[in-house]
């Protein structure tokens, strides 16, 4: 169309944007969190099955021709390797990029906020998202807390640790989200990823905030797990109105158990059909080094913008969305 070189998102929403980025770095300079950068491309990428990262040939100095190099998913591996060399606590506003991801809610290019904060739990984390998020969109509330397992039983009336395949799956069937898979088209995190974000999640946040915490540890990721009659990861989600902003962890720190989750998330992609990207060495290196202990959390900035101007769509806070990249 003749008008497609134009901005989708408002001067006002650009304006918005400006000062919500401006509140943010006041907000982390005042708590003496160094802002940092890193690069977007990298040698390595990330393993988790449920991400698709771009990629492109660099044939260059310094490198051996026709080397892969990855847009980020997210800075979480170069920022860990600057933990483990002492940078103390840190934050980054910069881009990240995933495959596949387009809708209301997704630009497969996007802001993200992330930081790290040296000797906090995932609980102390959650106070300090709490608090930006009270700032940045104007909540005077405190913010709900329940864990994965309580959500489950309010909304469904199922223990998600204990439900067997058969239950979750007549869960999903029952309510008509099944898309006609039998029970074991799925593994248990398909069935139960399916309930959170079809039955759950459009039902959080409605009227407060609400952070999900104590996730099942197969669901860990590069958090945690605390060991128990349960083992429970050691990480947590924030919903607003039904929005998905923000997750975090409770960091993992042993190189073993990284190398365990990637070769895990290896042989899942291979069993899909995809590429399995190698452990990220450097990564593995830094937490053989000694990474901190310390949580982080990643926010997805433009969400946050959406929820501010009271947005429908990601479109309206983001300059030119991929259509009109």
């Amino acid at each position: 169309m003749d008008d497609d070189w134009r901005p989708t998102a408002s001067l006002e929403n650009i304006r918005l944007r400006a000062a919500l980025l401006a509140k943010s770095r006041q907000f982390f300079a005042a708590r003496n969190v160094l802002e940092v950068e890193t690069p977007l491309l990298s040698a390595a990428t990330v393993s988790d099955p449920h991400l698709q990262s771009f990629s492109t040939c660099y044939n260059g100095p310094n490198l051996p021709p026709d080397t892969t190099l990855f847009l980020q998913t997210s800075p979480e591996a170069a920022m860990k390797r600057l933990l483990a060399a002492g940078s103390g606590s840190i934050y980054q506003l910069c881009k990240a990029f995933r495959d596949g991801e387009s809708g209301a809610r997704h630009n497969p290019e996007f802001t993200m906020l992330e930081w790290y904060r040296v000797g906090f739990d995932h609980f102390a984390l959650m106070d300090e998202v709490e608090a930006l998020v009270q700032l940045l969109l104007g909540i005077d509330r405190q913010f709900e807390r329940s864990s994965y397992r309580a959500i489950f039983e309010r909304h469904l009336g199922l223990d998600p640790h204990h439900a067997s395949l058969g239950v979750l799956w007549q869960c999903a069937e029952a309510a008509g989200i099944s898309g006609g898979l039998t029970k074991g088209e799925l593994e248990r995190d398909g069935w139960l990823d399916l309930l959170m974000s079809q039955l759950i999640e459009p039902q959080l946040g409605a009227c407060t905030p609400v952070f999900i915490y104590d996730y099942p540890a197969s669901q860990a990721a590069l958090a945690t797990i605390r060991p128990g009659a349960v083992p429970l990861a050691e990480r947590f989600e924030l919903y607003v109105t039904g929005v998905e902003l923000a997750n975090g962890y409770h960091e993992l720190c042993d190189a073993g158990e990284l190398q365990r989750r990637y070769e895990r998330d290896r042989l899942l992609r291979l069993a899909n059909g995809g590429a399995a990207p190698a452990c990220n060495r450097r990564l593995q290196a830094a937490l053989g080094a000694g990474l901190p202990a310390s949580s982080g959390v990643a926010l997805g900035f433009d969400r946050l913008v959406m929820l501010a101007a009271r947005a429908d769509s990601i479109d309206e806070v983001v300059v030119f969305p991929v259509a009109r990249a």
